[in-house]
């Protein structure tokens, strides 16, 4: 089911850009790992970039549990949760038109701490999942003592949109004869060869999901 529009996601700008479809929005949130988690904190506005993990139609974040930013948040306050890929740079010929080519998701709501246990864990290695995918099958689960030291967080993934630029530069008709080169700089994540740490048993060979990694193609 697709996401409803509301005053807060509606866009002002730009609004060909907008998505509110279930499949583009959940697209890009599976391909991006960063999110920033944005909240009001002694009257003023506080962003914090942090790893995130989904299921279903929530998103999980998860940190210490002195963390500051995850315990105000928790409160009951609202709050914004921003996604945000990169896929080009774009080149005009004027100053003013250039831009960028991007896919990106704002989320509005209300985070609630998960206390159950069984969830708490879900959450964990969903987190570790979104960002290697295969890495939970081959690590050592949460213990108690370390799901107790764990907050997490979840937001349901109700009020949201996606806004997304594609193509070259917007030009004036009269700036196309100047002798200037106009177009787009793909931008990709690419990933280095695995560095193993050199601790335990360094006979170990990287994993696939390593040795390959890469994220989820659009």
């Amino acid at each position: 089911m697709d996401l409803a529009v509301t005053d807060r996601t509606r866009l002002r700008r730009k609004k060909e850009r907008g998505h509110f479809d279930w499949a583009t929005v959940s697209a890009i949130l599976d391909e991006g790992f960063v999110c920033h988690l944005g909240f009001v904190d002694d009257g003023g506005p506080v962003v914090i970039p942090t790893a995130y993990g989904r299921i279903d139609r929530d998103l999980y974040v998860h940190g210490a549990s002195a963390n500051h930013a995850l315990r105000t948040t928790a409160s009951g306050m609202e709050a914004c949760v921003t996604v945000t890929l990169a896929d080009g740079i774009v080149l005009a010929r004027s100053a003013f038109h250039h831009s960028m080519n991007y896919r990106s998701v704002v989320l509005f709501g209300r985070a609630t701490k998960v206390e159950d246990v069984d969830e708490k864990r879900r959450a964990m290695l969903a987190i570790v999942d979104h960002v290697v995918p295969g890495r939970s099958t081959d690590t050592r689960g949460p213990t108690e003592e370390e799901l107790r030291a764990t907050l997490v967080l979840r937001l349901p993934i109700v009020e949201a949109s996606a806004k997304v630029r594609t193509g070259g530069p917007i030009e004036e008709p009269e700036d196309l004869s100047l002798p200037i080169w106009g177009g787009e700089i793909p931008l990709t994540l690419n990933a280095g060869q695995p560095v193993a740490d050199g601790q335990g048993d360094t006979r170990v060979p990287a994993p696939a999901y390593a040795a390959a990694y890469r994220r989820p193609v659009r």
